[in-house]
């Protein structure tokens, strides 16, 4: 039988346009065992990219599957852009939290909006690109999308930068290393608030 109780860990969100470097900023996050991390890894049905790997990047389902967990209450959030669902299971979120994990999101806004909603002790934080215009080159120099689908997410991006005001933190990713460095003194910050360390 325990004596102590474990504490329950973050629920960290790491949000921001497509193209700021969420994905990047997350991996080096991810080396630093300091931060206890947890990489709770989304649900999609858009088709896995060159390099991707099942269950790294993101768990790929049919249609049919990702509609069979919306309707089961087994994702957390759950958004469709351009064509394709994309969603956080909860299930797995809940179970390293009361493990004891920092659990880090790398979310879209519109799902971080959502969980902010569910989950009002979020660790919510904004990353953006030095400028719209490097935003711009970042999403072009992909080149795996078409103009329509690049003019889509532009778009999108500007409505998700005015709604940066409502995250509790906001980091400009001008380099990686700066970026994760900032976010991982925040996580030690609000851990230690939360007499996780």
């Amino acid at each position: 039988m325990r004596t102590t109780l474990m504490k329950k860990g973050l629920l960290i969100i790491l949000s921001g346009p497509s193209g700021v470097g969420k994905g990047t900023v997350r991996l080096k996050l991810m080396t630093r065992p300091e931060l206890n991390l947890f990489y709770s890894v989304s649900m999609t049905t858009r088709k896995i990219r060159p390099g991707e790997k099942e269950g790294r990047e993101y768990y790929y389902v049919s249609r049919q599957e990702f509609l069979k967990q919306v309707e089961e209450g087994n994702l957390l959030e759950w958004n469709e852009f351009v064509g394709n669902f994309y969603g956080t299971p909860l299930d797995k979120v809940n179970q390293k939290r009361e493990e004891g994990y920092n659990v880090l999101l790398e979310i879209d806004v519109n799902g971080a909006m959502k969980v902010m909603e569910k989950c009002p002790d979020a660790v919510s934080i904004f990353l953006k690109a030095p400028s719209f215009e490097a935003l711009e080159k970042r999403i072009r120099g992909r080149s795996t999308e078409t103009e329509e689908v690049i003019r889509e997410r532009l778009g999108k991006a500007k409505s998700e930068y005015g709604l940066a005001y409502k995250y509790k933190y906001s980091v400009v990713n001008d380099s990686v290393e700066r970026a994760a460095d900032e976010i991982a003194s925040i996580i030690k910050k609000e851990s230690k608030q939360a007499n996780l360390i």
